[in-house]
């Protein structure tokens, strides 16, 4: 079952980040309204279980440039097997895609370079054995240190 709200620690990581990224699959304005009220600031995209009032506040793909790291944000990329040369294809001008749909972790880097990252989910872990969220840094030009949380 899903959650209604983010746990404590989540929202605490919020507070805390520079950028809060988001993959879809809101499931409620509620929690985007909010994200929004507590964020310096957000990136975000609608997900497939995402109704149309959240596909008209959100794109499907956003790009973002965070301390000249580029950044792409999308809910799906398809099937785990191929994922890193179908992604490095799809987005030749990235260094890090985040996305989400599966709710599984996922970090792997294409051969190209592109950082692959899902950060799982804090409120719905589907087949995995904990609730997950992850936490990134950056330092001038590059992804430094990605921390992978379990609730």
């Amino acid at each position: 079952m899903r959650a209604k709200d983010l746990p404590a620690p989540v929202w605490e990581a919020v507070d805390a980040a520079d950028v809060v990224i988001h993959a879809g699959d809101w499931m409620s304005a509620d929690l985007l309204d909010a994200l929004e009220a507590r964020s310096a600031r957000l990136v975000g995209v609608w997900g497939n279980n995402d109704g149309p009032d959240l596909r008209e506040r959100l794109p499907e793909v956003a790009r973002v440039e965070l301390d000249g790291v580029r950044f792409a944000v999308v809910h799906e990329t398809g099937a785990a097997q191929g994922r890193e040369k179908r992604c490095q294809k799809a987005y030749p001008d990235t260094d890090v895609l985040v996305f989400g749909h599966s709710h599984i972790p996922w970090d792997t880097t294409a051969a190209n370079g592109l950082r692959l990252l899902n950060p799982g989910s804090p409120t719905d872990r589907r087949r995995q054995p904990t609730h997950t969220w992850m936490t990134a840094e950056t330092t001038p030009g590059r992804l430094d240190q990605v921390t992978l949380h379990h609730l």
